[in-house]
């Protein structure tokens, strides 16, 4: 008899009665509306940002431009 009080008694039925009763589904679009506002907050879920290849300058000048300004400046014919 000792060991029959003592028995570990299993309340899972009565808990998942008294869950489920009061049991209130959210809107299938509210659910996936917070689900989107969620979903990749953290910055290891941000998909890296695409920067643009900048290509390299070339020179406005031309040789003719340098041959002139090597005559100007250094006075070589």
């Amino acid at each position: 008899e000792e060991y029959h009080k003592k028995k570990p008694v299993n309340h899972l039925r009565e808990n998942l009665k008294y869950m489920l009763k009061g049991r209130l589904v959210a809107d299938q679009a509210i659910t996936e509306q917070v689900l989107a506002q969620n979903r990749g907050r953290k910055s290891k879920d941000q998909p890296p940002e695409k920067t643009e290849k900048k290509k390299p300058e070339g020179t406005v000048f031309t040789e003719e431009d340098f041959r002139k300004f090597e005559r100007e400046y250094f006075g070589v014919p």
